[in-house]
């Protein structure tokens, strides 16, 4: 009921009401109490060692729901396993025109061209600084929009360092379609270059992070090939496997109203299948057994349990949790458990 009272509104400004109403309630006295008792399921058989790193259960928050890590420590007590904030840029910047953000409700889908909108990785970097929670935290980062390609990797690094002190693991966001161009970086030689001058900074640092790279779903075979290559060659330590897509096959919404929606990557149940065929792909093709973060098309457990099923070692959710609410997070801890049994 409360969902089809907020889908009555504007989806982006819905959003920030939402985020908003949790930060102010989560501020009184039992309420993130409140939350774990209705939301949280711990059972050590949900926990996985993966990245070097203990995850309580395999069910993270993707990267774009909250940016700028505003609400870490409420998304815990949902019963999240990791959260990825981002993504973030070096600078703060507004994102594309409004509006930009668009609901197929017949779907169960959504349409975005935000465009990296964030307050800039300074501030997230204060506010994980302050945070209660020891929820595990990934750090998803891009280059601003007024960069160059050129110059991407100086972006990336201004992200990383700054970032570095603060999240768990790092994803390099480069198969975002909002941001001109970000996709090219994608290409083998671009690609290899940026990652090199990441894994450099990384491996200078006293105590590296794990480094993952965000991939795109409308990759060929030969692509994947290539970011197979790279990830054996440059010993990164995963892939997060998928962002959205700009792809429109297969919709029940009508082909002019998603023609009137404009551009944007969609997310959601039509990106369930080609996501879980990268993550198949991925996982039979590599010669070296890496992790694969698996997002996109989650609507329910049993689309989570094939994500699993094809090769993912974590999975994440984004479209799901807004269509299915926070429950959706015990729901599919709940099947990963019987699944098990």
């Amino acid at each position: 009921m409360i969902r089809r009272l907020l889908f009555l509104f504007d989806p982006e400004k819905v959003h920030h009401f939402i985020m908003t109403f949790l930060r102010v309630c989560h501020r009184l006295p039992g309420f993130g109490g409140l939350l774990k008792m209705l939301y949280c399921l711990e059972d050590p058989r949900l926990e996985r060692n993966v990245l070097g790193l203990t995850f309580k259960n395999p069910v993270g928050l993707a990267a774009g729901f909250d940016k700028d890590a505003e609400a870490t420590d409420v998304f815990s007590d949902f019963g999240f396993g990791f959260i990825e904030i981002g993504t973030l840029t070096p600078e703060p910047q507004p994102g594309n025109p409004k509006p930009r953000l668009f609901r197929l409700k017949k779907d169960e889908a959504l349409i975005n061209r935000m465009g990296f909108n964030n307050k800039g990785v300074v501030k997230a970097a204060d506010r994980l600084k302050k945070r209660k929670s020891d929820i595990l935290v990934g750090g998803n980062i891009g280059k601003n929009k007024v960069t160059s390609n050129e110059n991407a990797a100086g972006d990336y690094l201004k992200a990383f360092e700054v970032l570095f002190d603060h999240v768990d693991y790092f994803v390099l966001n480069v198969s975002s379609p909002n941001t001109p161009n970000l996709r090219a970086l994608q290409e083998k030689e671009p690609l290899k270059d940026l990652l090199r001058r990441i894994q450099a900074k990384n491996h200078s640092m006293n105590h590296p992070k794990p480094v993952l790279l965000k991939i795109a779903p409308d990759l060929t075979d030969r692509q994947l090939d290539d970011i197979i290559e790279i990830v054996e060659t440059l010993k990164l330590d995963g892939v997060v496997a998928t962002n959205t897509t700009i792809g429109r096959e297969n919709l029940k919404t009508g082909k002019e109203e998603v023609e009137r929606m404009g551009a944007g990557g969609l997310s959601g149940k039509p990106l369930r299948g080609r996501s879980t065929e990268v993550i198949r792909y991925l996982k039979q093709h590599a010669k070296r057994d890496f992790p694969i973060i698996g997002v996109g098309g989650i609507g329910d457990p049993a689309d989570a349990l094939e994500k699993l099923e094809a090769g993912a070692t974590l999975i994440q959710i984004y479209t799901g949790f807004i269509y299915q609410g926070p429950g959706f997070i015990k729901k599919i801890n709940r099947a990963i458990l019987q699944s098990r049994s």
